[in-house]
């Protein structure tokens, strides 16, 4: 019985190519943040309020006052019928008591109305650039002269502006000039309060392992950040004013999409796969520091009297980098 020759054996493949293990998807984390105080507090403030909402409030705060009033008024009248001198050492009382609540008042008034100057020179300046105004652009840059008239470190901008308004004929010229003189240095010291309470959140976040030091902290440090940067453009807000540049930060960040978290750019801060190689707490300190800085950014371009165009943007990277160097070491990591 003669063998047959055994040759080659082909075994025909599928045209579809062999998976590589850079398709795989990669392992779930489950210990990162997915959501954090910053990004929830940006989604409630930027929610649209009712217009029953802000009636019923109205309505409740007009009826508590008017009860709170008339059993003050009824408690006066009675105990002056009992008791003269008592009665009218308690209407003095009630008196500069309610003298103190106008005073705030009017001061938060004035606050309110601070804020909303700036915020018309804004917008002003945007409209006087889109429509190449220079009329507009030299009444913008004369109120901006005004709003920086009693500041000492303003000085240089203002002498700067004398010499320069009588060579530049273009509005977009005029109010670039206004930039860079005006509002370059407070940029500077915007960007330093921007850094302090980047700083300050991670490192209570990182080292403070109560349940909630980092919320409580992140959302104090946030508020007080942004009410900073405000006076340092010249807004000085009261309770008010606080809350209203609050939730005029809050909601520029959900309109941009500036809360949206990405280690991309964690990345570039501490040296690629940030989250992975790093501690939970230490990643979570990140992550807030980083959204604190988003959200000091979107402060300045909310205070801030002319938009960005001659100076550049801050960089949220930038300041995280200087904000937590020797925080975060990169080696240790």
């Amino acid at each position: 019985m003669s063998k047959k020759n055994k040759g080659p054996v082909v075994i025909e493949l599928d045209e579809t190519p062999a998976a590589s293990p850079t398709d795989v998807p990669p392992v779930p984390e489950d210990g990162l943040p997915v959501t954090t105080p910053v990004v929830a507090a940006a989604t409630v403030a930027a929610r649209p309020r009712s217009a029953l909402v802000r009636w019923a409030w109205r309505i409740a705060v007009a009826l508590v006052g008017f009860m709170v009033s008339l059993a003050a008024w009824n408690w006066v009248t009675g105990l002056v019928a009992t008791n003269p001198v008592l009665g009218l050492i308690a209407t003095l009382l009630i008196g500069l008591f309610v003298l103190i609540l106008l005073a705030i008042a009017l001061r938060e008034w004035l606050a309110l109305r601070r804020l909303k100057r700036v915020d018309q020179l804004q917008h002003r300046a945007v409209q006087a650039m889109a429509d190449s105004d220079l009329k507009a652009a030299q009444s913008v840059t004369r109120d901006l002269e005004k709003l920086y008239r009693n500041r000492p470190d303003a000085e240089w901008g203002l002498a700067r502006m004398d010499d320069l308004r009588a060579d530049v004929l273009d509005a977009d010229g005029l109010l670039n000039a206004a930039e860079t003189a005006l509002l370059q240095p407070l940029d500077q010291a915007a960007v330093a309060q921007v850094e302090k309470a980047s700083r300050q959140v991670a490192t209570i976040t990182a080292l403070v392992p109560l349940a909630l030091a980092d919320v409580v902290a992140a959302l104090t440090a946030n508020l007080r950040m942004i009410r900073e940067i405000a006076e340092v453009y010249g807004g000085r807000g009261g309770t008010l004013g606080s809350w209203r540049l609050a939730r005029s930060v809050m909601g520029h960040l959900v309109a941009t999409g500036a809360v949206s978290f990405g280690d991309d750019m964690l990345g570039s801060v501490a040296g690629g796969g940030v989250l992975g190689k790093l501690s939970r707490r230490f990643g979570e300190g990140l992550v807030n520091g980083a959204l604190t800085a988003r959200v000091g950014v979107a402060a300045m371009e909310v205070c801030r009297p002319l938009p960005f165009t001659a100076e550049p943007r801050p960089s949220v990277t930038g300041i995280l980098s200087r904000a937590l160097t020797g925080l975060f070491d990169r080696k240790a990591a």
